[in-house]
């Protein structure tokens, strides 16, 4: 059974989760942002299916050293332990997202909540 939820952003499916691996769907709305959050035992891991995606990793946790990648349909990219992140839709997009734990699975820790502008 996934595990569907609605966000500020737009929804999340669980569609795999074992041991250290969970895998979700995501249908987000363009102008669709996330919070700015970081992992400690978790590595996030996003692939863009449809759309446009802006992720933004800070560099050193501070809001002035931030990197930004845009994904395209079949890109992905890696965001590491304990790094502050955070994405946002240019696009409605389809994404696959999966973590690999690394510890306890509930660790996310939030400075900003999501939205869409």
């Amino acid at each position: 059974m996934t595990e569907k939820k609605g966000k500020v952003w737009g929804e999340t499916s669980k569609l795999l989760g074992w041991g250290i691996h969970e895998v979700h769907y995501l249908s987000i709305k363009k102008n669709g942002f996330c919070s700015e959050h970081k992992h400690a035992n978790r590595t996030n891991y996003f692939f863009v299916i449809s759309g446009k995606l802006l992720i933004r990793v800070w560099v050193d946790g501070i809001s002035h050293m931030v990197d930004e990648t845009v994904l395209g349909p079949g890109e992905s990219t890696m965001v590491p332990l304990n790094a502050w992140h955070q994405f946002h839709a240019l696009e409605d997009c389809r994404v696959i997202e999966s973590y690999e734990m690394k510890g306890a699975s509930n660790d996310i820790q939030r400075r900003s909540q999501g939205g869409k502008e």
